[in-house]
């Protein structure tokens, strides 16, 4: 693989996770959030799908979001019978957002974008002493 190629995989990798990064953000965002009335649903976490995507002309694989998915998983439940949203029982539905899986989540995230911003940082300093080299 040359240098170009080599950017341009690692520049796929941030834009994905770049991506992971905002769909993470807006799960938080939404936390704590419930349904506007009785028997509406609140926010359902969402998740990101990627996949390897075959670039022909540079004969490398990058990586890409397939899409933006919604996680089928169970409401959590509150027993709050003054709450507006409360259903006949007494229970509001919250969001499937756990806080602590979204902050591991992007920790991830950020280290993965870290790590292709290194191997950018890194090819970028190999052209130029490559440059510097044919100059002598």
């Amino acid at each position: 693989m040359d240098l170009m190629n080599s950017l341009a995989v690692s520049a796929a990798g941030m834009k994905v996770q770049g991506t992971r990064l905002r769909v993470i953000a807006e799960n938080l965002a939404n936390a704590n959030s419930t349904a506007a009335s009785p028997g509406d649903l609140p926010y359902r976490r969402k998740v990101v799908l990627f996949a390897n995507e075959l670039n022909r002309e540079m004969g490398v694989a990058n990586v890409k979001v397939k899409k933006i998915d919604v996680d089928r998983g169970d409401f959590q439940r509150r027993y709050d019978p003054g709450h507006p949203s409360a259903d006949a029982e007494g229970y509001v539905l919250l969001p499937n957002v756990n806080t602590l899986v979204e902050t591991m989540d992007m920790r991830e995230a950020q280290r993965s974008y870290e790590a292709n911003l290194n191997a950018i940082d890194a090819t970028r300093q190999m052209i130029l002493r490559t440059v510097d080299l044919l100059r002598s």
